[in-house]
Formats: structure tokens, sequence, C-alpha cells
């Protein structure tokens, strides 16, 4: 049996689940020991700090002049992975462009019967700041992590994106990073990974100017400090392990249903893949289905813990009960396996993203439709959304009233201000008062 079965009828059944999935909160004081002396000494001892962490722990003849990326590596990249890699990374940049320029917002004012002007200026901010996984040795290059985090940024405006990524064992960093990075516009690129690279964008360093937001996904180190760093600048999220949640009923294709579980448990041993189905047959079949095909995966073995650990197929009586369950999930991936998914839509409360029905599968969102994959997890998504332009925005309020207003509004406001006993608030405003000061 690769995960366990159980089932669903009322909220309180939810408990146990919901303890499981818990479990997979790093609570490890060591990690955050260790991330907060790497930041103190990043800081500290800037380019010499992170060439030792990157000596010590990635590129053992690591040299400073290999930090930062030439700019003749972004062409050679491009020209090294071949046109049909490139024209599918385009397009995909294309969709992701298309998709968050509709998340653009406008400033706005308004002119009260008073007088007043009040509104919003939006505007981006000066530099962003990327992390982007080398993948396992750097062999598997996260190609959508640079798409995804660098796009929303830059159609926010933002006028300055570096990123850092982890060298391989030879100080270069994988050619579809590369590649990624020059068709989305970035040419600030640096060779360094780890809490150490976070620590740099957020403090600068000789080489390295400071960001005023860090986004982009990483290990416990990363995530921690990030975490750590909330105040000096902006993030993106708290990102936890992978998690996928799928309500599927009798017409759902138990192959299908067994490989989008999958899909995520392959990520890490932390990541967690349950179906919530209303057919005790599909919950049996897909069970199978699961052994069958998790024997045929490169990853078996990391599918396998993940499954045995977090994996969950849960039965419920009705679709109402279904989506009672999945709410409560709240869950980075939703699918909706069902015969009618739209008729469910205004019943899902909380979800990092939705694919709706049985052709639209997860990787569909994660490479290539357009919406941002960066999402929500470990139940975040009952308060927080998916990475957007508005990460890298920031909004001013504007206020400006005439001296007719602070006559007819001003022993109001010393009032409030006295309230509070800020004296100097209220002498402020009443300075004001019986003059015709900026008339």
């Amino acid at each position: 049996m690769p995960c366990r079965q159980t089932t669903y009828t009322k909220p309180s059944d939810f408990d146990e689940l919901k303890a499981c999935l818990a479990k997979r909160e790093n609570p490890d004081q060591a990690v955050e020991d260790r991330v907060k002396a790497i930041l103190t000494d990043v800081r500290s001892r800037k380019d010499e700090a992170l060439l030792e962490y990157t000596r010590r722990f990635d590129c053992p003849e690591f040299d400073l002049s290999q930090l930062a990326v030439p700019p003749s590596a972004f062409e050679e990249a491009l020209n090294a992975i071949g046109d049909e890699e490139v024209a599918i990374l385009r397009e995909a940049a294309d969709n992701i462009i298309d998709f968050h320029r509709s998340q653009l917002e406008k400033s706005w004012f308004v002119t009260r019967d008073d007088g007043a002007v009040l509104g919003q200026i939006v505007r981006p901010v000066d530099a962003v700041g990327l992390y982007v996984p080398g993948g396992i040795g750097g062999e598997t290059p996260l190609v959508s992590s640079m798409l995804m985090n660098a796009l929303p940024a830059i159609v926010a405006g933002v006028p300055r994106l570096v990123a850092v990524s982890p060298p391989r064992k030879d100080g270069t960093l994988n050619p579809y990073i590369l590649a990624a990075a020059a068709i989305v516009g970035i040419t600030e690129l640096y060779a360094t990974g780890s809490a150490w690279a976070v620590a740099a964008l957020a403090y600068g360093t000789d080489t390295i100017k400071p960001v005023d937001v860090i986004a982009g996904p990483g290990n416990i180190y990363v995530t921690t400090a990030k975490r750590l760093l909330v105040g000096t600048v902006g993030i993106d999220m708290i990102a936890g392990p992978s998690e996928i949640a799928i309500l599927a009923d009798e017409t759902a294709n138990p192959d299908w249903l067994a490989a989008d579980m999958l899909s995520q448990a392959e990520h890490d041993p932390l990541a967690a893949s349950i179906a919530v189905v209303t057919d005790q047959a599909l919950a049996t079949t897909l069970a199978q289905k699961l052994k069958e095909q998790l024997e045929q995966l490169p990853r078996a073995e990391i599918a396998a813990q993940s499954l045995a650990d977090y994996g969950q197929i849960i039965v419920a009586d009705s679709l109402e009960q279904g989506v009672e369950a999945i709410n409560l999930l709240a869950a980075e991936h939703l699918e909706l396996c069902v015969s009618d998914p739209w008729a469910l839509v205004p019943k899902i409360r909380h979800a990092g993203a939705i694919f709706m029905g049985h052709a639209c599968p997860e990787p569909v969102g994660d490479y290539f439709a357009g919406p941002n994959h960066v999402l929500p997890t470990m139940g975040t998504a009952r308060f927080s959304s998916a990475l957007s332009v508005q990460n890298f925005c920031k909004k001013s309020s504007l206020v400006s009233t005439s001296p007719a207003y602070v006559q007819k509004h001003g022993q109001k406001i010393a009032r409030l201000a006295r309230l509070e006993g800020l004296e100097a608030h209220a002498r402020s405003v009443e300075s004001r008062l019986g003059t015709n000061q900026g008339e």
C-alpha cells in the first residue's frame, strides 16, 4: 500500500491528517542558529565569506573572478541548448507575461466635495533579487523558477533584477539557467547559493549591490535566511514542501489521478499528495495505480517516502463533503477532477491554484499556461496568494488638503490627537487655524 486510506464525514476527521502534515514544518533550532551565523558573517566579511562558503559546499576551486557571470555566457548558453528548447522557453515566458499584465494596478486619485484630493500611488521597487536553485548537482536546472520569479517583477517595471544560483563543481552555472536568464532579460547573475547568497542580496557585498525584495524557492537554509531577513528586505513568501490535493468523482481516470499525485510526490520526501474521492471503487483502483506507476519512476525512492509519510486517499460520501475537506486542506495545488468543475468553483474558498477538469493537470500551470507557480503551502492559502506583480510593487498614499479643509476639520483632528495624549499633534493642526497661510 503506497499511502494511507481514510474516510471523511465531518471536520474532526481532518484532525489526524492536519497533525500529520504539520510534521513537515522544520523546527530545528540548529538550522536557524547556523543561518544566523552565516548572515552575520556575510554582512561582515562580504565577498570573502561568499568565497569561503562556495568553496566549502559547491566548488572547491572557486575563485571570486567566477562570481559574476560574464555577459558572453548568456548568448553562449542560448546557442548551446538548442532551438527547440529556446522556443519553448520563449513561449512559456510570453504566456507568463500575458497573464501577469492583467495584475498591474494603476495609481488613482479622488477629489472630495470638501476640496481634499486623496489617492494612492503605485510604484515598483528599485531592485529585486531572485534565488534560482541549481537542482541536483546543477544538472536538473529549475528554469521555471527563473521565469516565474523574474517575469512578474519585469511586468511590474522593476528597473534592476539580479539573480543568484549555486555553481556546479566546476564553478559554472547550467546553460539552461543562463538561457532562461537571457530570455527574461537578466544580465546580472551571480554564481553563489544557499543562505550566503540570500545574505549577499539583502546586505550587499563588494561585488553584489543590495536589493529591496528577494523572491525564489530554496532549501531550508534559503527559506530560513529569507524569514530571518524580513524587515531588512521584503520577501515573496515562506514556502514549505510542495503539495497537491485532488477532488475526484466517479468520472475521474485513476491512471491520471495516480500520475498527478506522483507529480508532487517526486519533488521531495516532505511533499504531500492527497486525493479526496467520492467513490470507494475509485479509491481502491487509485491505490493500485499508484503502486504500478511508482515502480516506473526514476525518483521512485523519493516518491515512495513522500506517499508513505504524507500521502493519503480520503473517501467522502459526497462532493459536498469532499469540498469541505478540500477547504480544510487549503492546499498549494488543487485539481478538480470531476464532471462539472465550474459548478464547484464558488464553493472552493482556500487553494493556491485551482486546476479545472480532467484535462488540466498541475504541470500545465507549473510550466506553461501563465499563472504563477510560486504558491502558498502548508495551509497558508487560507490567507495568502500566489506570487504576483504586487509582490514587487509598493503603494504610497497621497493626501492633499486646502486651508479651508483645515479650518473646517482642524478642531476635530486636534481633539482626536488629545484623546491619545499627543499634544504636539494637536498643536500642529491648531497652528494653522485662523490663518490664511497658503491661500
